[in-house]
């Protein structure tokens, strides 16, 4: 008898060998190879037989969707990120590192759910005592939430048949296995296998499931990429565990936006929902002090104002340091040179430090005059008036380009209470400036920007 040929997986990236490699060819990780033992196919010695499908194929017009059900969590701010809520029949992937409040977010909405809905908890990393003593210390008491503590992927799919409840969550993903496969749970082959076993569970019982998915140490979903292209939703939980607040970020969704964001407060009753971030992120701001500005930022359908804090110092090495937190290095490098070439600015014997604040991300282009403001404030020695605001992209050649949603963020920016905003010249024509009551000052090129904080560049 033939010995089974085994092969050897990366469980980052999902690539095959033949043979283990140290490094993966594919993605260049290390150590990642494990050995699986593929599942023999099944031999038939009659022929293969050809399936008409012709009956079941239907025009665009004949489909009906006058019957969709979105399920709504309670939580607003998780229904924003899916969309509108819950969708009957889908499978929702909620990654996130340990601790960052995954599970703790999933069994909060089981208590404004199951009002009318029946949920079902598969939990594989706590027992149903651990379920029960984290349920009291969030509240949750609702008599149509059932618990389930086994790992059998196969068992739980049989199980959700026959009892049909409205609402599974599967918790987690890497503890699920099938008796089938020969390779421990977590790995690639396993956590593949058990998402597309539940994938078709949701879809022909037309039962939404949630499943947690934990992150390796590069940020990724651990395990595999592929579980994101079988589900039809993917929300990453982001944040500092040492932090009070997290973002719920969509990457993948199906039936909805992926630029929404929600923001979520973490107590010692759970997850609190922060309706208006803009005044989060500004809290503490500093009076008086050079090399702060404040940014707006789109994420989605909803502008948030973000504090920006920049800080150029006398450099003790022979090459300055450039840090950046929360905006993208390479393009801090960008403005570091528009400044020095079209303003004359001189960064290359100062370390150069770019904060911005909350723990937020600045990926807009529309951050680039804000940051360009801080960097000058914080080198000039300069402090910028604490009821300005400033959004626009910085070309090379030190012009302001236009940005959109220019109406949003005006009035986002009047509601916290600014009084003056520097915006691009192109995009005035989009709005009628009597209509706000701040000051607003159109630039057309860095320089006029930079004359607005310090009338001497």
């Amino acid at each position: 008898m033939a010995k089974a040929k085994t092969v050897f997986i990366c469980t980052e990236c999902g690539y095959e060998s033949p043979k283990w490699n140290g490094k993966c060819p594919s993605c260049g990780a290390w150590n990642s190879f494990e050995e699986e033992l593929p599942v023999p196919a099944a031999k038939n010695g009659t022929p293969q037989r050809t399936i008409d499908l012709s009956e079941k194929i239907l025009e665009l017009g004949e489909v009906d969707t006058a019957d969709e059900v979105r399920y709504f969590t309670g939580l607003k701010e998780l229904d924003r990120v899916l969309g509108g809520g819950l969708v009957k029949g889908s499978l929702v992937l909620l990654g996130g590192e340990p601790g960052i409040g995954k599970s703790t977010l999933l069994l909060q909405i089981c208590q404004f759910l199951g009002e009318e809905h029946s949920v079902l908890y598969v939990s594989g990393e706590e027992s149903a005592r651990q379920i029960k003593l984290r349920a009291q210390r969030l509240g949750v008491d609702t008599e149509s939430l059932y618990l389930l503590t086994v790992t059998d992927a196969a068992a739980i799919c049989d199980t959700i048949c026959s009892a049909e409840p409205d609402i599974v969550i599967i918790d987690s993903i890497q503890t699920m296995n099938l008796s089938q496969l020969s390779s421990s749970p977590g790995s690639l082959t396993q956590v593949r296998e058990c998402t597309n076993l539940f994938m078709q569970t949701a879809k022909q019982q037309e039962i939404p499931i949630f499943i947690v998915g934990h992150v390796n140490k590069d940020g990724a979903i651990a395990g595999p990429k592929v579980m994101e292209h079988i589900v039809d939703a993917v929300l990453y939980f982001e944040g500092e565990r040492h932090q009070s607040y997290r973002i719920l970020r969509a990457v993948k969704n199906r039936f909805g936006s992926t630029n929404e964001i929600g923001v979520f407060e973490m107590i010692d009753k759970g997850l609190r929902e922060v309706d208006n971030p803009s005044q989060m992120l500004l809290a503490g701001r500093p009076h008086g002090v050079s090399g702060t500005c404040v940014a707006c930022v789109m994420e989605g359908t909803r502008p948030i104002l973000a504090e920006v804090q920049a800080l150029a110092a006398k450099s003790g090495f022979t090459a300055p340091r450039r840090t950046a937190t929360g905006f993208d290095f390479n393009r801090m490098a960008i403005l570091l040179a528009v400044l020095e070439k079209r303003m004359g600015f001189s960064f290359g014997t100062l370390d150069v430090y770019l904060n911005i604040v909350g723990g937020f991300r600045l990926d807009e282009p529309a951050g680039d005059l804000p940051v360009a403001l801080a960097l000058c404030s914080g080198l000039l020695d300069k402090p910028i008036d604490e009821q300005l605001i400033a959004f626009g992209e910085i070309g090379l050649g030190g012009e302001i380009r236009a940005v959109s949603h220019i109406l949003q963020r005006l009035r986002e920016a009047e509601r916290m209470g600014f009084t003056t905003c520097i915006v691009p010249k192109q995009s005035l024509s989009a709005i009628d400036p009597t209509q706000f009551g701040m000051q607003i000052i159109g630039v057309s090129s860095l320089r006029q920007a930079l004359a607005v904080i310090d009338p001497r560049t």
